[in-house]
């Protein structure tokens, strides 16, 4: 099973929350604030991994609200 990933990331208008491997927009945010509450939200519903990249497009911060396995593979 694939698992489903959530992107917060700019946008021309601001910030955008994309679902991983979508070309398009799931929706537009005029802050960063704004987009990552929302990711948030849909990550827990979806229990998808929830990325946060920054201004310069790299990762800054990562969560799972999936089924992670414990312990952690190593």
């Amino acid at each position: 099973m694939k698992k489903t990933t959530q992107h917060v990331v700019r946008h021309p208008e601001g910030w955008a929350l994309k679902r991983g491997g979508s070309s398009r927009a799931t929706k537009v945010f005029p802050t960063q604030g704004a987009a990552i509450e929302y990711g948030r939200d849909v990550s827990r519903n979806q229990g998808a991994e929830f990325f946060i990249h920054g201004r310069n497009g790299q990762i800054r911060e990562r969560n799972s609200y999936g089924n992670d396995p414990y312990p952690p593979r190593g």
